[in-house]
């Protein structure tokens, strides 16, 4: 045994007692030192105000982006406890802001229901600032504690008299632990919109004191103007949102629905203001609910009697097309599936949702005929739609066994067989896809020319998608199936990443406003249709160059318009000419141009596409103003970008 060995005794072992933890490991308390972490300390401590409000205390809650780098959340509840604690002999406000799992959180008569069950909110973001402050108003007086780095600076002061209630924590966050320390105004008043929407009647206000911006989130309609303002830019099949709010069995729970004409579903779940992103109990509830209310009001009142099937039914796949919900539930013990708080677990909730939305749903058709019927029709029509998409289906599975000689776009297969080390270029057009395939490494780059315009994802129904050669095209090559395989109770979901055969899929277009469309098509139909391989870091976009300079035998390539004049400007002299070309196409370059620039794994630049957290709804919002059916929001995107806009043909 070696003496490094012998020598782990008791005494290696390190105890990190206290906040010590929190400082060593912050990604384990809020998911990372990045923009996502910064952002998290902000979360915590206005899930304290919130909690106070679903408490019945708070009214009002003021965040503000302070000139110096920190962050101030004040509320008008009852101020944390500043007594001292019997058994810990420190003050309820020293304990809350320096302890771990020390809180109100975990006594029932204090909280019914609360975000941060955890108990580590505020202590958290105390141990991660340089310094911090809290101020309590409470029983006529007001007091002051002070920190640094999470531990107490000064004793509790009392620093006078108040006629007012509620707390004030104001904290510069620690720049030795994150890598970014800019807060983002939209990234705040996004989730500050979203919980003022969450909790109706409760007014939070932002503050940006570096703009003097200031913002008023005040909703007394709750989710039913959430539903309004996610559907503001599609086009409503009936005047108001549907809306149901009941309780049972202590649970209360919160519902907005609206149809659209669109073909996509949007559906957002909360439990105690937390988004459950994965779903849970109360989401499988509420589906089921809605199916069968749908289906039993069809039935009831002859809807589909022209029908020759006479069992038909529509499916959950169908009566969601075009829906726009908001489902939100409050939960004393919540059971959440890792530590993420991502997908709900009680067992208990599905048949309360289930319940109250069945009852609710099924009498608000009853004296809704029309607005029934609305729906039912397109929902009928999506059913439809779900049957040829089915035999399209079988078609693009059918070519999935890879026949290279029968696909269309003529695919110039690798020879490598590990999807690891292989990669798709997706190529406009058959000249680009010639030089392409002369010019690749064969080993392990495979090649797939797309013959125009692929059809918009975002518009077209999934029959009609599935029926576009190119599309079948790109399925079959990908040999992964189709959808996406976290989809629930729908057809579609038969996509398998296992299967996929590439592990890079290159869009490489041209430099152009065509080319820029087709790649904003393909990327619709990603991200509509196969999201996983964005989420999961497979698509890339190709960078080829814009110019190509020579003088005399040398050769220098320029990716930007900057580029080309650094370039220009460091080898013009000694009179000698400089040729500057500009390409309009990838079919421009010959086989070792292309390589050379935009193919070789040791000198090109590939742009890796991924969607951050905290861009999630802006993105879905930015491919239905671009790629939607309104014109309106494609006009007001383009006037306000239009001068970002570089590369523009002329």
């Amino acid at each position: 045994m070696s003496k490094e060995k012998q020598s782990y005794k008791a005494d290696k072992i390190t105890v990190l007692k206290g906040l010590e933890a929190v400082r060593k490991r912050p990604a384990m308390y809020i998911g990372d030192v990045g923009k996502k972490g910064l952002h998290h300390l902000v979360w915590e401590v206005v899930d304290n105000s919130i909690d106070e409000a679903m408490a019945g205390y708070c009214s009002e809650i003021i965040v503000s982006i302070n000139i110096n780098g920190s962050i101030t959340v004040e509320d008008n509840g009852r101020g944390i406890p500043v007594d001292i604690h019997k058994e810990e002999g420190k003050s309820g406000l020293e304990l809350v802001m320096t302890v771990l799992h020390a809180g109100g959180k975990f006594d029932k008569d204090s909280y019914k229901v609360s975000g941060g069950l955890h108990g580590v909110g505020v202590s958290v973001v105390n141990a991660l600032s340089q310094k911090c402050q809290a101020e309590v108003h409470r029983g006529g007086s007001y007091y002051t504690q002070e920190y640094e780095i999470g531990i107490a600076k000064t004793k509790v002061i009392k620093q006078g008299s108040s006629s007012k209630t509620g707390t004030k924590v104001t904290f510069l966050p620690d720049k030795s632990i994150f890598i970014e320390n800019t807060y983002e105004e939209e990234i705040i008043n996004d989730r500050l919109r979203e919980l003022a929407y969450l909790n109706k009647g409760i007014k939070i206000i932002l503050k940006n004191n570096h703009n003097e911006n200031k913002t008023v989130h005040f909703y007394e309609g709750g989710l039913a103007e959430f539903v309004k303002h996610l559907d503001k830019k599609k086009q409503s099949l009936f005047s108001d949102p549907i809306y149901i709010q009941k309780e049972k069995e202590g649970v209360p729970v919160d519902l907005a629905l609206w149809y659209n004409d669109t073909y996509t579903e949007n559906v957002l779940s909360y439990v105690n203001n937390i988004n459950t992103i994965e779903g849970g109990t109360h989401l499988a509830g509420f589906k089921t609910a809605l199916t069968r209310s749908l289906n039993k009001y069809a039935s009831k009142n002859n809807i589909f009697k022209q029908k020759k099937d006479t069992n038909f039914s529509l499916s959950g796949e169908d009566v969601r097309e075009g829906l726009t919900a908001v489902l939100s539930i409050k939960v004393a013990e919540p059971q959440f599936e890792g530590q993420t708080k991502t997908k709900l677990g009680n067992g208990e909730i599905k048949g309360i949702c289930d319940s109250i939305v069945m009852e609710s749903l099924s009498d608000f058709l009853e004296q809704n005929p029309e607005t029934a019927k609305k729906i039912l029709l397109k929902a009928e029509s999506a059913a439809r739609a779900r049957e040829a998409a089915k035999k399209a289906r079988e078609l693009v599975r059918r070519k999935t066994a890879l026949d290279i000689s029968a696909l269309p776009g003529k695919l110039a297969d690798c020879s490598e067989k590990d999807p690891a080390q292989s990669e798709l270029y997706l190529v406009e057009g058959d000249s680009a896809g010639g030089s392409a395939k002369t010019g690749r490494d064969r080993r392990f780059q495979a090649i797939l020319p797309l013959r125009g315009k692929v059809i918009n994802a975002q518009k077209a129904r999934i029959d009609k998608l599935l029926s576009n050669n190119e599309i079948q095209t790109i399925i079959t090559a990908l040999g992964a199936g189709f959808g996406s395989s976290e989809e629930e109770e729908t057809s579609a979901g038969d996509f398998d990443l296992e299967k996929l055969r590439y592990h890079k899929i290159i869009i490489m277009t041209d430099a152009d406003v065509d080319g820029s469309h087709i790649r904003t098509l393909l990327l619709t139909f990603f991200y509509n249709k196969m999201p996983e391989l964005i989420n999961k870091g497979h698509i890339y976009i190709a960078q080829p160059p814009l110019y190509k300079i020579s003088k005399k035998t040398k050769i220098w390539y320029a990716f930007t318009d900057e580029e080309k004049d650094r370039i220009v400007n460091e080898i013009k002299g000694e009179n000698q000419k400089i040729d500057i070309s500009r390409y309009k196409g990838l079919g421009e370059m010959n086989a070792d141009q292309l390589w050379e620039t935009t193919m070789d794994p040791e000198k090109r630049t590939l742009l890796k596409v991924n969607i951050d957290e905290f861009d999630k709804t802006l993105t879905k919002e930015l491919f239905q103003d671009l790629m939607g059916d309104e014109v309106e929001p494609r006009r007001e995107f383009i006037e306000k970008n239009a001068q970002y806009a570089t590369n523009i043909d002329t």
